[in-house]
């Protein structure tokens, strides 16, 4: 199995696991959506997708997108998605992504790697803690929700 950065030529694989992903989100299937989106995100550099690939086949990935903290003058990522196919689960595929993208924030100095799950997501909280991730009780996530 290889770890790497998703150029344009890996749109479909990777377009098929962020449609898988999205459905696994209660979202409808929509194969095109997910490859305009993903090809908007590459083209402009707008994230940082990491895949992983074993013998042409694309397991999993995750999507990093660059925020910036004005306090301590660094750049952070926020892990925004990550998805491995239910056939590759329990398979350590998971693991290398997130290794990948804390591998990725420390050479672009980053201040930290942020990410959120759902409170009932328990097996995720292990996975995120079980990395160091740390959960910040203090504070407080509001959303402004737009028309």
């Amino acid at each position: 199995m290889k770890i790497l950065r998703a150029r344009l030529h890996d749109l479909d694989g990777v377009a098929a696991l962020f449609n898988d992903y999205r459905i696994f989100y209660r979202q409808s299937s929509d194969l095109e959506g997910a490859k305009v989106y993903l090809e908007e995100r590459l083209s402009k550099d707008q994230s940082v997708i990491f895949i992983a690939v074993r013998d042409g086949e694309y397991l999993g990935f995750t999507q990093l997108y660059p925020s910036f903290s004005s306090v301590h003058l660094k750049p952070i990522w926020k892990l925004n998605d990550l998805y491995i196919a239910e056939h590759a689960r329990n398979q350590g595929v998971g693991q290398k992504l997130l290794d990948a993208a804390k591998e990725h924030a420390l050479l672009t100095e980053a201040k930290n790697v942020i990410l959120e799950t759902d409170a009932d997501n328990l097996h995720a909280q292990h996975v995120y803690e079980n990395n160091g991730y740390v959960r910040e009780d203090d504070v407080y996530h509001y959303t402004l929700p737009l028309p």
